[in-house]
C-alpha cells in the first residue's frame, strides 16, 4: 500500500473517487502541520536565520496520525499543491517522517529516504495516472523561496509591529513587507484625490437628420481640437484625464454659431477589423473578472477556486501562465465545431504571451478540466460555484474562437465655418468569440449606419452637456490587484490575504466597492514610508519578488539575500526606535462628552472605530462609533439609517434603534427614500 498526502478532505474525496481506493490511502494534513510559532521571532539571526519551526498547536494529534500511517504503508507520496506553498507543506510532513535533515541552511535527504512527490495542475483521472507514472522529488529550491518570503514577512512583521505599537500605543497593529506597500497605493491614491482641481467645462453634440437621426459630437474648428488631454505624474502610474477648451463664457456664443453655420457630410470611413478574445484566466485575472462581473471579494472568488480545484472541475487555480495544454485546444476545437459550427473553429490553437517577467510559465492558466457547461449534477456545488465555473469555462473556450470582424463606420460632418462634428458606429460582422464571451454586444451592434458623401445635412439641434474634469478613480479590489500585479508586488496568491488583511486591521474601509484609508491606515502608511523610505518603495518591493523568484530557479542564493535585506533594514529600525516621535490618530467629532463636557474623539481598537472621551484617562466614557447616512431613515420606525459591518467585515446598513428596530439591508439602493 501507498500513503498519498494532500492537504484537504475535498481533495482526498475526490482522489479516493479517482483511485477507488485500491492500492493507495489518501490523507488529509488539514493544510500547514509546521510553522513558525506565533508568540515569538523563532529565527536565530547568529546562525543564518535559521528558523525554529514547531508543529502548529491542535495539529499534534494529525501528526501522530500521519507517523503512524507511514509506518503501516509501504511508500510515502506527497501530492501538495504544486506551488510554493504546496512544496513546502510536503517539505515539513518529510521532515516530521524522518526523511530529511535539516542541516541549515542546507537541507538533505536522508540516504535511501528521498521522499516522493507528485505534481499535477489539475485533479483528473489521467493526470493522477501520469504523475502516479511518472513520480518525481521534492524541488527544495521552491522550498528556500518559501522559507526566505516566511522569514523575510517575520523580520518585517515582528520588528516593525511594536515599533508602531510604540509610536501610537496600540498593541494590535501590524505592519508587512507587501502590506504596507499596498496600503500605501490607496493612501497616495486618496491624497491625490484630494489635491485634484476639478474644472468645469463642456461638450457639445449635435443632432441631424438627412432622413434619419445621427447624433455627433463637436471635435474642432478649422482644425484645432476642442479636446486636450492632460497627464498627471502620480505614485503608481500616469493618469491622463480629458477637457475641452469649451466653457461657460464661450458655449452660449458656441451654439448661435453652430445653429447659423450650414453642414455636409464631408467623409465616411469604413474600416472593418478582427477583435481577438483575451487570453485565459490567471490567478489576477480571474480575480479581477469575479469582481466585476460577479461582484465577488478576491478572497471569495479564491476559496471557490479552490473547491472548484479540489473537486477536479478546474485547473490549479495558482497560476500566472498563460499556458493551455496540448488535450484541452484539440478537445475545444472539436467542441467548438459540434457545438457553435466550422467558421467558429481554429485551423490551429491560439497561444498566448506572458509579458509579466516573473510568470511561471512552467503552470497552465486556469481552465475546465472537462469541456462541460453545466456541472453540480450531484447538488454538491453552490450557485457561486456554478458562477464562477461559467465564468472560467467561457473565458477558456473563447481563446480557442475565431476572432470577431467588426466594421467602424466613421462619418465627418463638416460646418461651412469650419466646424467638425464626427460619430462613430460599431457593426459586428462576425460575432467569433463574441458568441461565448459577449453575446450581447454582437445583438447589439449587429445593424450598420448607411450615409453618403457629399450631401447637405442639417442641424436640427445642439446639446451642451456640462463635464468635471475627473480626479483618478480610487482603488477597488480589482484595480489594486492589477496594480499589484502591473508593479511586481506580491504574489497573485497573496493579494486575497494582503486585501483582506488590511480590512481586517482598520486601515482602509469599503464605500461603493471603493477602498478609503482611515486616519489610522493614512498615519501608519505616512510613518512608515517615511521612516523606511526604501523597504516600502515600490521598486525595491517589486525587486524582492523578482530575488525570490530567482531562488526559485536556483539562481540566487536564499541567505545572501536575507542577509543584504536583514543588516539596513536593523539598522534603520535602531534609529527609529530612539526616536521620541508619538503618532496620534485621533478624529475630531461635534460631540460633547456627557459625563464630564469635554469633546468626543474617534479613536480605534482592534475591534474597530469607537467614541470617547478626549479627558482620558480622567474621564474614561466611551461609546460605539455609529455613521448615520445622510438623508436616510429607517422605513419601520423612522430611526436613522446608520453604517454596520458584519462579522465578515461587510458593510450593511442598519437601523440606528435596533435592536428594537431590526430592519438592515445590504444596499442603499434598496431603501426606496
Amino acid at each position: 500500500m501507498a500513503l498519498i498526502i494532500v492537504e484537504s478532505p475535498t481533495k482526498a474525496r475526490t482522489f479516493n473517487r479517482i483511485l477507488h481506493g485500491g492500492n493507495y490511502y489518501v490523507f488529509a494534513t488539514m493544510g500547514h502541520i509546521r510553522d513558525l510559532p506565533g508568540n515569538k521571532m523563532a529565527i536565530d539571526f547568529d546562525h543564518d536565520f535559521k528558523p525554529d519551526y514547531t508543529i502548529i498547536k491542535n495539529k499534534t494529534k494529525i501528526v501522530n496520525q500521519l507517523k503512524k500511517l507511514a509506518k503501516e504503508n509501504d511508500e510515502i507520496i506527497l501530492a501538495t499543491d504544486p506551488d510554493r506553498e504546496g512544496e513546502s507543506i510536503s517539505y515539513h510532513v518529510a521532515y516530521l517522517l524522518g526523511l530529511i535533515n535539516e542541516k541549515w541552511p542546507e537541507i538533505e535527504f536522508k540516504k535511501g529516504k528521498e521522499p516522493k512527490r507528485i505534481v499535477f495542475h489539475e485533479i483528473t483521472a489521467n493526470a493522477l495516472k501520469e504523475a502516479l507514472a511518472k513520480p518525481e522529488t521534492l524541488r527544495l529550491d521552491l522550498v528556500k523561496a518559501q522559507q526566505a518570503r516566511r522569514i523575510l514577512d517575520r523580520i518585517v512583521g515582528y520588528d516593525l509591529s511594536p515599533l508602531l505599537w510604540k509610536k501610537m500605543g496600540k498593541n494590535w497593529l501590524s505592519a508587512g513587507r507587501v502590506q504596507t506597500v499596498a496600503l500605501r497605493l490607496i493612501v497616495e491614491r486618496e491624497k491625490e484625490i484630494a489635491n485634484f482641481r476639478q474644472e468645469e467645462h463642456y461638450q457639445i453634440f449635435g443632432q441631424f437628420e438627412d432622413g434619419q437621426l445621427l447624433k455627433a459630437k463637436l471635435i474642432s474648428k478649422d482644425n484645432v481640437p476642442y479636446e486636450q488631454k492632460f497627464k498627471l505624474n502620480l505614485f503608481a502610474a500616469d493618469y491622463q484625464y480629458t477637457k475641452t477648451t469649451i466653457n461657460k463664457d464661450n458655449v452660449k456664443t458656441l451654439k448661435t454659431d453652430l445653429l447659423a453655420d450650414k453642414y455636409k457630410i464631408d467623409h465616411v470611413d469604413e474600416t472593418t477589423s478582427n477583435r481577438y478574445p483575451p487570453p485565459p484566466f490567471t490567478t489576477s485575472l480571474m480575480q479581477q473578472d469575479a469582481f466585476h462581473k460577479l461582484g465577488f471579494s478576491s478572497k471569495q472568488t479564491m476559496h471557490i477556486a479552490q473547491d472548484l480545484y479540489e473537486y477536479g472541475l478546474i485547473t490549479y487555480h495558482r497560476t500566472d501562465s498563460f499556458n493551455l495544454s496540448t488535450q484541452f485546444v484539440f478537445a475545444a476545437a472539436d467542441y467548438i465545431r459540434k457545438t457553435y459550427g466550422e467558421n467558429y473553429a481554429l485551423a490551429k490553437p491560439r497561444g498566448y504571451h506572458n509579458k509579466s517577467k516573473m510568470a511561471q510559465e512552467a503552470h497552465e492558466a486556469i481552465r475546465p478540466t472537462k469541456l462541460v457547461k453545466e456541472v453540480d449534477a450531484d447538488g454538491k456545488l453552490t450557485s457561486n460555484h456554478v458562477r464562477l465555473y461559467d465564468l472560467i469555462f467561457r473565458r477558456a473556450l473563447a481563446t480557442q474562437m475565431k476572432e470577431a470582424s467588426v466594421k467602424t463606420i466613421t462619418v465627418d460632418i463638416r460646418g461651412e465655418k469650419g466646424f467638425l462634428f464626427e460619430t462613430k458606429t460599431e457593426q459586428v460582422v462576425f460575432d467569433g468569440f463574441f458568441k461565448v464571451l459577449n453575446p450581447q454586444f454582437a445583438g447589439n451592434n449587429n445593424i450598420g449606419l448607411s450615409v453618403k458623401e457629399g450631401i447637405s445635412i442639417i442641424l436640427k439641434a445642439i446639446e451642451a452637456q456640462t463635464q468635471m474634469t475627473n480626479p483618478p478613480p480610487r482603488y477597488n479590489e480589482a484595480s489594486l490587484i492589477r496594480t499589484l500585479e502591473e508593479k511586481g508586488i506580491g504574489r497573485p496568491s497573496t493579494y486575497a490575504p494582503i486585501i483582506s488583511l488590511i480590512q481586517d486591521k482598520y486601515y482602509i474601509e469599503k464605500e461603493l466597492r471603493y477602498f478609503i484609508p482611515t486616519k489610522l491606515g493614512t498615519a501608519i502608511s505616512d510613518y512608515l514610508s517615511v521612516a523606511f523610505p526604501d523597504i516600502f518603495d515600490l521598486n525595491f518591493t517589486a525587486s524582492m519578488e523578482e530575488n525570490l523568484d530567482k531562488i526559485a530557479g536556483g539562481e540566487t542564493d536564499f541567505i545572501d539575500l536575507l542577509k543584504k535585506f536583514n543588516e539596513p533594514f536593523h539598522k534603520e529600525l535602531k534609529t527609529r526606535q530612539n526616536d521620541q516621535k508619538v503618532i496620534n490618530v485621533e478624529d475630531d467629532v461635534d460631540e460633547k462628552c456627557p459625563r464630564c463636557g469635554s469633546k468626543l474623539v474617534i479613536r480605534y481598537s482592534k475591534f474597530g472605530k469607537f467614541l470617547a472621551c478626549s479627558a482620558f484617562p480622567k474621564c474614561k466614557f466611551t461609546k460605539p462609533f455609529l455613521k448615520a447616512v445622510p438623508g436616510k431613515k429607517c422605513p419601520k420606525c423612522g430611526g436613522d439609517i446608520i453604517v454596520r459591518f458584519s462579522k465578515s467585515k461587510k458593510r450593511f446598513y442598519g437601523c440606528s434603534n435596533y435592536p428594537k428596530c431590526t430592519f438592515s439591508v445590504w444596499r442603499l439602493n434598496q431603501l426606496g427614500n
